[in-house]
């Protein structure tokens, strides 16, 4: 497809200059990749969330650098035509601006990743000065930033009081101005997002965060039901595929069980005068003949063989 066809920054920016809402969602693998693509969304986060839906993990801090790598990697084999930003996992950027230049490029140089994205506000401004500096676009992510889960106590709304509302705004601020594309807000109030997106230039991504953004990102397997452990409350359930997998996963083991799969639709045939004049000796690899013949244990009414197999009769019928 045409590279004019891609997704882009610029074209992310211009969308908020239109007042075009911008949708994203998360992937975290070929399939998912493909289909979202193919539902005309083009752009893609690979988040640490992974962590839960798909590792099974309380939270997202045990996800590694390998671990995002390996997902990102099988995103952007999916999504030839989206814009595919990886999240940047815990402790790959908290130590220091040049381990998050190194992280962050591996993103893109080995994953194939176009942008990255990293938690916090002000304290993180220079490292994302840093990386974009160095030729790597940045989404800045404040509110409820899920690396920081101990420390805020549980998933909490952000910003509720002046004192905490205005620290976001300077959070916001410092984000534009290090020159992130755009910002995540999580679990912000929706009066205060609409704030925060009226006095940007760069687009909002709004998740729990009200319509005010200008834009929205949800996770994967919230939308579609697959993820049952608890559902948020920002989250709406276009689909419940868990229950359809189930109910698909359960038939399939009646089948086999009643003997209805495979059917001739899902075998293969071959001209069965190949099979004329086969023993059960010709289908016994030649190494096991010989060590079942060395252990003085060739005989061929049903014993084990040196190997422990069984051999049965050409001859003698099973009971």
């Amino acid at each position: 497809m045409a590279k004019s066809s891609c997704m882009t920054i610029s074209k992310i920016k211009a969308m908020k200059r239109k007042g075009e809402p911008i949708v994203m969602v998360t992937a975290y693998d070929y399939p998912s990749a493909k289909l979202v693509e193919a539902a005309g969304i083009s752009f893609i986060l690979v988040g640490d969330t992974l962590g839960m839906v798909v590792l099974g993990y309380d939270t997202t801090l045990p996800v590694t650098m390998e671990d995002m790598l390996h997902h990102v990697k099988a995103v952007t084999r999916g999504a030839k035509r989206s814009l595919v930003v990886a999240d940047m996992p815990f402790m790959s950027y908290q130590t220091g601006p040049e381990d998050a230049l190194r992280n962050a490029g591996r993103f893109l140089q080995e994953a194939g990743a176009k942008a990255v994205k990293l938690e916090g506000g002000v304290r993180v401004a220079e490292t994302v000065r840093r990386l974009v500096e160095a030729g790597i676009p940045v989404q800045g992510h404040i509110g409820l930033t899920p690396q920081s889960i101990h420390q805020f106590g549980g998933w909490k709304v952000q910003g509720k009081t002046h004192r905490a509302a205005a620290r976001l705004l300077d959070d916001a601020a410092a984000l534009q101005q290090a020159g992130a594309f755009s910002i995540v807000l999580e679990l912000v109030p929706a009066p205060l997002s609409r704030l925060i997106s009226g006095r940007l230039r760069i687009p909002t991504i709004g998740i729990g965060a009200g319509d005010g953004c200008d834009g929205q990102v949800q996770v994967f397997h919230d939308l579609l039901g697959l993820y049952e452990d608890f559902v948020p409350k920002h989250a709406r359930q276009y689909a419940k595929l868990g229950d359809t997998i189930r109910e698909a996963l359960s038939e399939y083991a009646e089948d086999v069980r009643e003997h209805r799969f495979p059917s001739a639709e899902h075998s293969f045939e071959m001209d069965e005068q190949v099979l004329e004049g086969l023993t059960v000796a010709d289908e016994i690899p030649a190494v096991y003949q010989a060590t079942a013949k060395s252990n003085g244990n060739g005989n061929s009414n049903g014993n084990s063989n040196g190997n422990g197999r069984k051999r049965h009769s050409t001859t003698t019928a099973r009971p």
